[in-house]
């Protein structure tokens, strides 16, 4: 008799009374579910086609606690399919009905790829408590501040009692750490109740190696086709990859249905190899939008090349995704505020026309030859509209990609910060902050991983050895104080003190303020293409003009280094609008933001540019040029 199912695996609680359950596993002749209790049942499921099995039991409900048993082996497996995992990956599954959650987001109508603030966060560590209730708390914060949209890194789940969430195993079961897969649905809740939108960090490029048990039921779930930097690769086009391209567009399409999420970032999207005539990200993005039934939804892809075709529609031969990490910017942001231009920063030189360039194109490498990789990188992008580059100057990767871990603001100076952060508030790419950014928290946050000592030794020493790319990092003595991922205290330094809102409160007013301006401010709020250009001023200066409607322009003086004085200023985006002069928006030298005050910058000597600083002029009524102050 057939059964109304929410998806083509899994266990569900179905309509017509007790749990229906139907896994693939081809190389097997036999399956049964062995359920846990006062008494063992074994309910058989029946073979059906293309090496799946199935069986309805009256028995089970939400709750129960089950395993697979196979071809009689006395070894018992896990759901690759269980939606919650209460002892862990090692432990059994265990029946959820997602039904059973009172939503209150009837109303909520998703999020699309304008106008976004994105904010990055570990649940782990963005509270003392590390669990979605602690999370859910942080909200009203969050918006306030002008977050508009929650980027969750993964919580597929996995061995340990931390960890970053990218050696995930189970990638249908929100990890246990952070509380109950209602928990995180009731997270969900109140976001959307707050006006916050959240996307999922997930892993479809490799499995992690504890506790994955998908070859026991399948070896058909990865291939020798294609070779993967973090194991075995994913099988998307070879033999008997149709159940297995089901299996991850279903868990796209789960996180949207089940847990009402508006979108997904996809992790290292250049390590997801596919030939097939539909591209399995494309097939992903597609089912994330048949998911939400009408609601917007953003999918944002992290790909290390910067490939433009991921976010094209596919009537023009792309994947159809929303946006990509713009990984040029940070580079070039990273190289500007420290100096540093070691391993993959080789080719930036953080100089004001890479910052022209990225505010006009996005994406710096639009295919040219990329000297540390020696090979050419990036495609063009031209045609692609600024909201979907995603751009941030710290990230979970790059801020960990260092020795200590040290957050930008600590590893530059005041000034320089507050310019680069104005330039990336009001930029016209979609601004993405990194937990704890906003009030300069003075945590760490480096590589955390709580393995079994003989995996963790293997980590400590890749980790160690992918590090040493830079030079710097390379050396004896800087090797031998690098952390250890797998003890506790690495994981416990990571966590945000949020008391630093009240003793940070110079950079948190900074901002807010830049997120207000650039939610109120009717230039800076819906970036058009081609609506920025810019101009280098000097070695270390330049300004960006933003069109707005009928010359309601702003412009965007940033100085990366000393006073600048243009005694000549032959730059046409120098000149107001016709009739009208320029006066002072905004500046980082506000004393609100600890800034030591803005002097004119036009005076009868034309323009002073003082040095690290960013500031913001409109059109206003025409004056004269101030007098040049004298001793």
């Amino acid at each position: 008799m057939p059964v109304s199912r929410r998806m083509p695996v899994g266990a569900e609680v179905v309509p017509e009374g007790g749990v229906h359950f139907r896994v693939w596993a081809p190389r097997r002749q036999r399956v049964q579910v062995v359920f846990e209790g006062k008494t063992v049942e074994v309910l058989e499921l029946e073979p059906q086609q293309n090496g799946y099995f199935a069986g309805h039991s009256r028995g089970a409900a939400p709750g129960s606690l089950y395993r697979f048993r196979l071809d009689g082996e006395p070894q018992l497996y896990p759901d690759p399919v269980s939606r919650f995992q209460p002892e862990g990956p090692h432990g059994p599954s265990q029946v959820i009905d997602p039904s059973a959650f009172r939503w209150s987001d009837a109303d909520w109508r998703g999020v699309g790829r304008e106008g976004q603030v994105i904010y990055e966060l570990h649940i782990g560590t963005l509270t003392p408590e590390g669990t979605w209730e602690a999370a859910a708390r942080e909200f009203p914060e969050l918006a306030a501040a002008g977050i508009t949209l929650l980027e969750v890194m993964p919580v597929a789940d996995f061995p340990g009692r931390f960890g970053w969430g990218y050696d995930g195993v189970d990638l249908f079961a929100p990890t246990r750490l952070y509380g109950t897969p209602d928990d995180f649905r009731r997270f969900v809740d109140r976001a959307h109740a707050l006006g916050l939108g959240v996307i999922l960090d997930v892993v479809y490029n490799h499995i992690g190696p504890d506790g994955n048990y998908l070859k026991a039921f399948a070896d058909d779930y990865f291939t020798n086709r294609h070779q993967n930097e973090w194991g075995e690769a994913i099988n998307f086009d070879d033999e008997n990859s149709g159940p297995v391209r089901e299996f991850f567009t279903a868990n796209a399409g789960y996180w949207i249905d089940e847990f009402h999420l508006d979108g997904l970032r996809l992790d290292a999207t250049q390590q997801i190899f596919d030939s097939s005539p539909e591209h399995i990200l494309a097939a992903v993005g597609r089912r994330v939008r048949e998911a939400a039934r009408g609601r917007k939804t953003f999918v944002v892809a992290e790909n290390e090349p910067q490939h433009a075709y991921l976010v094209r529609p596919p009537d023009q031969g792309g994947y159809g995704l929303d946006a990509i990490w713009n990984d040029d910017f940070h580079h070039s942001a990273r190289v500007a505020l420290t100096g540093r231009n070691e391993a993959y920063y080789a080719d930036f030189l953080g100089k004001p026309q890479e910052f022209v360039s990225a505010a006009k194109y996005g994406q710096l490498f639009h295919g040219q030859w990329f000297s540390w990789q020696k090979k050419p990188r990036g495609t063009p992008a031209f045609d692609l509209p600024p909201a979907a580059f995603v751009t941030f100057i710290q990230n979970h990767d790059q801020v960990s990609n260092s020795a200590h871990g040290r957050r930008v603001h600590q590893i530059t100076s005041p000034g320089r910060y507050r310019a680069m952060t104005a330039l990336l508030l009001l930029g016209p790419g979609t601004p993405m902050l990194f937990q704890g950014q906003e009030f300069a928290a003075s945590a760490p946050f480096v590589y955390f991983a709580d393995h079994k000592p003989e995996l963790a030794k293997l980590v400590h020493k890749g980790r160690a050895k992918f590090l040493s790319q830079f030079r710097s990092i390379a050396t004896p003595e800087m090797r031998a104080r690098l952390v250890d991922p797998s003890a506790p205290e690495t994981f416990a330094r990571c966590r945000l003190d949020l008391t630093e809102r009240q003793k940070n409160a110079a950079s948190y007013q900074l901002h807010k303020d830049l997120l207000r301006l650039r939610r109120e401010d009717p230039v800076f709020h819906s970036p058009k293409l081609r609506a920025v250009d810019g101009a280098v001023l000097s070695d270390s200066a330049f300004v960006l003009r933003f069109f707005g409607p009928d010359g309601d322009d702003r412009l965007m003086l940033v100085n990366f280094g000393r006073h600048l004085h243009l005694r000549e200023a032959p730059e046409p985006l120098l000149s107001p609008p016709e009739g009208k002069g320029w006066q002072l928006l905004w500046s980082t030298e506000d004393p609100r933001y600890g800034g030591e005050g803005t002097a004119y910058t036009e005076t009868l000597e034309n323009w002073n540019i003082p040095g690290e600083m960013a500031l913001v002029l409109r059109p206003g009524v025409p004056r004269e040029p101030a007098p040049v102050p004298h001793g």
